[in-house]
């Protein structure tokens, strides 16, 4: 297995250090090889040299299975600048369609939404993640006078659409959850009559080849509601990429904050280059101090090995993961674990 490293900004790199020794320590016990490529790119990079991915970079991503990805965001270059010139252009580059999102509480860990525990908070979001508002297609009319008029043009395509529901019913379908096999298509069908009309109708066809799993619906402001209310209501959800950049922040609070949340940009198709990364940005203000929490990290590296061919070796990571945040930690926040970071990577070793 190929990775290309990208330890980014902040405390990103010792993140990430944790969850390639994690990777390390699994490889060993499961016997299977891998390489690295380490890649400087981020906000410092910038700052050195103007350029955010080099020359022949999307290519040299090409050649890897996976991508590691710790965290990006400098405070001294504008909020956004690498965001959208690295993440946003390495999925559209790349054609990760697939946002993946785990929501899942582990024990241990404290969620805001009182009476709940891990068997009701554990579902997962899969977010359309290349088209939407996203595709950056709008412009400015008379920009800086008072009659300015701005455009934002929301892009769905039926390719986009049945190859993201498509994925999302057969990972539904791979879930198995006992519960039952349920799919939860998150719009807003009765407002935004044309594009979500496209995604509805897809959707609905879709289904039909799918029996075993039922097909659900829901408006995205009632998800809202019921992912606070009745979080054990949902297995597996469908959304856009906008509504899945604002729910699958809600859903990483109720499973403890972005210190454990985890994602993956997904390109499922043969030969495709995926990305993984933990949800809670590079914590500038906690750099060098070894008390940023690596969880979230060290869970990015479980899902990375569980879609890149060593489905085992993730699983035995996320395993360990719930058994020290079970019996170890104090908490998931930065300087209140109990222990450092270092120490929590170590801990998660000893627990495979």
């Amino acid at each position: 297995m190929k990775i290309a490293v990208i330890g980014g900004d902040g405390t990103g790199p010792e993140v990430t250090n944790e969850a390639l020794k994690v990777l390390a320590a699994v490889a060993q016990a499961e016997s299977f090889t891998y390489e690295l490529t380490d890649l400087d790119w981020g906000g410092q990079r910038y700052l050195d040299t103007g350029e955010i991915i080099p020359d022949g970079g999307i290519e040299t991503l090409r050649a890897h299975d996976a991508i590691y990805l710790g965290a990006v965001g400098h405070p001294d270059v504008t909020p956004g600048v690498i965001e959208k010139g690295l993440l946003l252009t390495l999925r559209f580059q790349l054609d990760q369609y697939i946002n993946l999102r785990p929501v899942k509480l582990y024990p241990g860990v404290e969620t805001p939404l009182a009476g709940k525990g891990p068997d009701e908070i554990d579902f997962v979001v899969v977010r359309e993640n290349t088209e939407d508002l996203y595709a950056g297609i709008g412009g400015f009319l008379k920009k800086g006078t008072a009659d300015e008029v701005a455009t934002q043009t929301a892009i769905y395509s039926r390719k986009g659409c049945e190859r993201w529901l498509r994925w999302a019913f057969e990972y539904t379908q791979k879930r198995n959850n006992p519960k039952g096999k349920r799919l939860t298509l998150v719009g807003k069908t009765n407002v935004l009559t044309y594009g979500h009309d496209l995604i509805w109708r897809t959707y609905q066809e879709i289904a039909g080849d799918y029996p075993d799993v039922e097909a659900d619906y829901n408006h995205v402001d009632a998800c809202c509601m019921w992912f606070v209310k009745n979080p054990e209501y949902y297995d597996v959800i469908a959304t856009t990429n906008m509504f899945g950049d604002i729910i699958t922040d809600l859903g990483a609070m109720i499973q403890g904050g972005m210190g454990v949340a985890s994602g993956g940009n997904i390109n499922p198709d043969p030969g495709g280059t995926s990305m993984y990364e933990p949800m809670g940005g590079s914590a500038p203000k906690y750099s060098g101090q070894g008390v940023i929490n690596p969880i979230a990290a060290i869970g990015a590296m479980a899902m990375l090995l569980e879609h890149s061919g060593q489905a085992v070796a993730g699983q035995r990571v996320l395993n360990a993961i719930q058994s020290v945040t079970g019996t170890k930690m104090k908490s998931q926040s930065a300087g209140k674990m109990g222990y450092s970071t270092e120490q929590v990577g170590d801990l998660v070793c000893q627990a495979l």
